[in-house]
């Protein structure tokens, strides 16, 4: 048996790992889905000045309260960072660390992962929508952005997924993560997302060959934990080497 905690990405809560969480409790895991400090059931308690320090700390929280050891700690999307920020700071409660189509820190003691590293036209849309659309301090997800990331969310996944998401806090996405070489140390497992009919660059094949720990690809949107909630599952399980 293992323990997961689950950290979902922008947008995103608990709610986002709804088809995951059974399959995982079936075979007798302990699953902890959350949701970070301002999004999904949290939206209440956001504040303009909330930022990466309070999304880890709901982590770290968590781990603690529940008193949780050996944990395989998985971040979706942006909340790579996060739990990485977690590893680096309570290394002794984490077995794994796995990506799922998440932000992989490189290895340096610099800052990364915040504005800095956000391409400028990026960068100048996300500060143009949360000016226009989120009072100057949260990042609505617009129809464009569904179009391009969730592109095979289809009918009533769809109507429920729309019904759920709520604004991205803007800081969470410009503040920086400072780790050790302690993340680099510890193991890890990764899943890729990719559509239909798509290939990695050569500078994409590279990078992921480049690894260390193994990987798995998904055919998918940035969302496969909502459209191939099966293969995420036998991923996970297999990557963290769990039987199926």
């Amino acid at each position: 048996m293992a323990t997961y905690v689950l950290v979902p990405g922008a947008w995103l809560g608990a709610w986002a790992w709804k088809k995951i969480v059974p399959e995982l409790n079936r075979r007798l895991h302990e699953v902890y889905p959350l949701t970070l400090t301002g999004m999904g059931d949290r939206v209440h308690l956001a504040r303009k000045e909330y930022g990466i320090d309070v999304a880890v700390q709901d982590v770290i929280n968590v781990i603690e309260y529940e008193d949780l050891h050996d944990i395989i700690l998985l971040g979706h999307s942006f909340a790579g960072k996060v739990i990485s920020a977690v590893a680096d700071r309570i290394p002794e409660r984490i077995k794994m660390l796995f990506y799922l189509d998440a932000m992989i820190p490189a290895k340096t003691r610099n800052p990364q992962g915040g504005k800095d590293d956000i391409p400028e036209n990026e960068l100048k849309e996300l500060m143009e929508e949360s000016r226009s659309n989120g009072d100057g301090w949260k990042i609505p997800m617009s129809g464009d952005t569904i179009k391009n990331i969730a592109f095979d969310i289809k009918g009533e996944d769809m109507r429920w997924f729309k019904s759920k998401i709520t604004p991205w806090p803007l800081n969470l996405a410009l503040e920086p993560i400072k780790i050790s070489e302690t993340v680099g140390r510890m193991k890890k497992a990764y899943v890729f997302c990719l559509r239909e009919g798509a290939e990695f660059s050569p500078e994409d094949k590279k990078y992921i060959d480049s690894l260390e720990g193994e990987h798995r690809i998904i055919r998918s949107s940035h969302y496969p934990m909502i459209t191939k909630p099966q293969e995420t599952v036998s991923a996970l399980l297999e990557l963290t080497g769990q039987p199926a």
